[in-house]
This record gives structure tokens, C-alpha cells and sequence, in this order.
């Protein structure tokens, strides 16, 4: 199977820098929290510590990716970042829901404005979140485990300004209401980011085509090359959340390319559309039917070497 790899960017030590200053402000959140009597702050620190979780997974997931095929697993670990992605995304889901059916009970039931402690906790997280999520928008457009990760912090960043504007704005007016109105509005944000992160992964792991690939035009690609009679058989998907794979058949009549065609359709693939495993089977036909039930005669058969 001839193919280029395109290296994914390592993230490796974004993870431990972003996992390390989480855990220490779930650490400082949870000690205030005490000190001072605030569940809110508890509460909090609770939910920071799932999103240390989210990391944990996006980053045991990017490792396991990286591991060398073995005889039983062939491509190795690297479908886990798939399954990362999609579990991150069910955990955003979730926390969006814990959000707004808070936001939508204190609506009913308004709360005091928060204290001082709370608003200067919320700023410090702004802080730990946001230089969190700019650890991680690199790579993030094409990496959809990544961008889990990214969106985790970057939603925490949110519902921190949320909490010290709310909080500012209610000392000052008394309106009770800012604050799950706020968090209603943040949840909505978040949900939209969400629910696009959702859907791709899943279609990542139903082996759907991934973004960015237009299948019409990686077929009418591979039409389009010399000799070529017709293309069959046509599947692209993902190995990774940064890996993508394409096998096809390609009916050349008279006599086929050889290697020489198949390391042109390899390297085309890999520039042209961001292709890295390319399987091509090359067969040349007079009529009839080949074993997988195309209207041709295998002649000959080619595959591209890994």
C-alpha cells in the first residue's frame, strides 16, 4: 500500500501543560471554596475537574494513536483518537445540560449575587482556561480530537466571563436574573460548537467520508487518469482523526501502469486531496465480470505497497 504520511502535529506537551494547570486550579478552586463556604465554588471545581478528564482522554488518545501495527491490530491504535473525540464531545453535552438546568432553576429561585471570592476564582479561571485553549488552536481545524479539546477549555473560558460579568452586574444592580440568563446564553454558544463536533466524529467512526474530501472529485480525479476505462469500488475514510484512507479499483483495458501509475495516482492523492493510505487495485477487462462484480475481466492486479 504505497502512501505519505502527513505527520499530525505532536501535542503532547500542550497536554501536560494544560492537564498541570488545571489540576492546580481545581486544587486552589476546592480550598477557597472551603475556606470561604461557597458550594459554588465547590460545584465548580467539580465540573473543572471533568474537563481535566476530557484532556486526559484527548491526550491517552493522541498517544495511543502514535503505536505501531501489530499482527492483530493493523493500523494500530490510531482509530482510539475517533472514539476521544466523540466521548469528548457526549461530555460537552453533558455539561452544557448540568449548565442550563442550573441556569433555568435559578431563574425560579434567584441566588445572591456572587461574593468577591467567587468573582475573582471565575477571573483566575479565565485566565487557566483561555491560555488552555490557545495551547491547543493549533492543529485543531484538522484534528477533530484536538479541537475537543479545545472546545472544552474554551467553553470553561466562556462560562468564567460569564460568571464575573453576571456577578460584576448584579452587585451593582441587584437584578438577580443576569446570571442564569447569561449561562442560558453561554450554553447556547456552547451547544452550537458542540453538537458540529459531535456529528463529525461520529462520522468518523461510521467511516464516513471526512470533511475537507470531496468524493466526487477524488473520483473524478482518478477517471480522469490515462488509460483509465472506469473506476469501481471507491471508498475513503478515516483511520484518524488526522489519517485518511482510500481504496479503489481502477479498469485499465490492454495493459495496465504498473508501478509507475500507481505511484502517480499515491502521490497525486496525498497532495491533491490530503490522502496518506492508498490502496489501488489496477485490472484490465475485455468483458465479463470480476470477482467483486464489475463488468470486467482481471487481468491484472496491482497493489500499492505500504
Amino acid at each position: 500500500m504505497a502512501h505519505a504520511h502527513d505527520h499530525a502535529i505532536d501535542h503532547g506537551r500542550a497536554f501536560a501543560i494544560g492537564v498541570s494547570l488545571n489540576v492546580g486550579f481545581v486544587v486552589i478552586e476546592a480550598v477557597i471554596g472551603c475556606v470561604v463556604g461557597s458550594l459554588a465554588l465547590l460545584a465548580d471545581a467539580g465540573h473543572n475537574l471533568s474537563d481535566v478528564l476530557g484532556l486526559l482522554l484527548a491526550w491517552g488518545a493522541s498517544r495511543l494513536a502514535r503505536r505501531s501495527p501489530t499482527q492483530q491490530r493493523t493500523y494500530g491504535l490510531r482509530r482510539s483518537s475517533i472514539l476521544a473525540a466523540v466521548l469528548n464531545a457526549m461530555l460537552l453535552l453533558v455539561a452544557v445540560g448540568g449548565i442550563a438546568w442550573e441556569a433555568v432553576r435559578r431563574l425560579f429561585a434567584p441566588e445572591p449575587a456572587p461574593g468577591p471570592a467567587v468573582i475573582w476564582v471565575a477571573a483566575a479561571g479565565i485566565v487557566v482556561n483561555t491560555a488552555t485553549a490557545l495551547l491547543f488552536r493549533r492543529g485543531r481545524e484538522r484534528d477533530v480530537n484536538i479541537r475537543g479539546a479545545y472546545l472544552h477549555m474554551a467553553a470553561d473560558a466562556g462560562v468564567s466571563v460569564g460568571v464575573v460579568g453576571a456577578g460584576v452586574a448584579m452587585q451593582l444592580t441587584g437584578w438577580s436574573w443576569l446570571d442564569p440568563a447569561v449561562s442560558l446564553v453561554i450554553a447556547g454558544v456552547i451547544l452550537v460548537g458542540t453538537w458540529d463536533l459531535l456529528r463529525e466524529s461520529f462520522d468518523l467512526a461510521v467511516d464516513a467520508v471526512p470533511r475537507g474530501i470531496d468524493a466526487a472529485s477524488v473520483r473524478e480525479y482518478l477517471a480522469g487518469l490515462p488509460g483509465v476505462a472506469e473506476v469501481h469500488d471507491l471508498h475513503i475514510w478515516a483511520l484518524s482523526t488526522t489519517e485518511t484512507a482510500l481504496t479503489v479499483h481502477l479498469v485499465v483495458p490492454g495493459e495496465p501502469g504498473g508501478d509507475d501509475l500507481l505511484a502517480r495516482v499515491s502521490r497525486d492523492l496525498h497532495d491533491q486531496f490530503g490522502i496518506e493510505h492508498a490502496t489501488v487495485q489496477v485490472e484490465g477487462g475485455t468483458g465479463g465480470a470480476c470477482p467483486c462484480g464489475a463488468p470486467c475481466h482481471v487481468q491484472a492486479g496491482y497493489a500499492s505497497r505500504s
